[in-house]
């Protein structure tokens, strides 16, 4: 008899909270799926969504929505909550839900202390969300979603610039997920082989990317959750490999690559050139800075505002 596998939380029933628990049905990476959201009917409507899914498929995954505190007991936690708010930022624009979401995750770190499970955060700011769940939870495992999905981007954009196919391109973007990403591009290779990144079409690829898409279908949301995927994989222990995930790194927390074996993370920095180099610093400072300015003193109430 085979064992019904890992049971998965997921908070949000927004975009990517639906896209997540879709591909976590679709997949059967997971025995149970348990659906929080701050509105019940929210949650409700979701599991009964994917259950119908389960039933269309024929997937072995079991839904059930819940309460937060629910989920203390999962084998893994995806966090995919939003303030309600209007983001006006035309630049740094992850930056500007920090303030409104900090309140939120505080307070589900506050009702998820101490859980064993793999904590996966997709809000944004996404590196300080990370930070601050970690440090007000007492979770040791926790991470953010955010690099590993730049690095795809990187290597989807690179092996389309070059005209070979994405597998054939090995490389990684880290530090901040937002404007602060450092591209390594002196350890990205081609078949094996170093060559010369067109760098500029690079990162106008990957800082508008995410704008065209949310433009056309009002925000990212596939993307993200095949972050989430590749993560728990090898977060659960699933299979054994690297992805770039937010973690603590020189007193701040940003996109890292991480190797994981048996679901064990280390940590697994290419070599970088000065320029790199320099540029990693600067994201950990502009990290440190902006944690000061909107988490250090989170309130552990919910804001007034709703939330999926």
């Amino acid at each position: 008899m085979t064992s019904p596998g890992p049971t998965v939380g997921v908070i949000g029933t927004g975009a990517v909270g639906q896209s997540v628990g879709g591909a976590l049905v679709a997949s059967g990476l997971c025995g149970r799926l348990l659906v929080a959201s701050r509105v019940p009917e929210q949650a409700t409507a979701l599991a009964a969504d994917l259950d119908d899914m389960r039933a269309a498929i024929g997937s072995a995954t079991q839904t059930r929505a819940v309460a937060v505190a629910d989920l203390r007991h999962c084998s893994a936690v995806v966090i995919a909550v939003r303030a309600h708010f209007t983001n006006n930022r035309a630049t740094d624009v992850r930056m500007g839900g920090a303030q409104v979401n900090a309140p939120v995750i505080g307070a589900l770190a506050a009702q998820l202390r101490d859980c064993a499970g793999t904590v996966l955060m997709v809000t944004n700011p996404v590196d300080l969300m990370t930070r601050l769940f970690a440090e007000t939870s007492g979770c040791t495992r926790v991470f953010g979603i955010g690099s590993g999905l730049d690095t795809a981007r990187y290597r989807l954009t690179l092996a389309r610039l070059l005209g070979v196919p994405m597998d054939a391109v090995r490389g990684h973007v880290i530090g901040e997920h937002g404007e602060a990403a450092v591209v390594c591009a002196s350890s990205t290779t081609v078949n094996g082989q170093p060559l010369p990144v067109p760098l500029q079409q690079v990162r106008h690829e990957l800082a508008t990317r995410p704008g065209r898409i949310s433009a056309g279908i009002g925000r990212t949301r596939c993307g993200p959750a095949g972050a989430v995927m590749a993560a728990l994989r090898l977060a659960l222990g699933m299979e054994d490999g690297v992805t770039e995930l937010s973690a603590s790194h020189r007193g701040a927390w940003l996109g890292i690559p991480l190797r994981f074996t048996a679901g064990r993370p280390v940590p697994c920095l290419p070599p970088l050139d000065d320029t790199e180099a320099w540029q990693l610093e600067a994201a950990c400072t502009k990290l440190r800075a902006a944690y000061r300015t909107a988490c250090d003193t989170p309130s552990h109430s919910l804001p007034s505002g709703r939330i999926s």
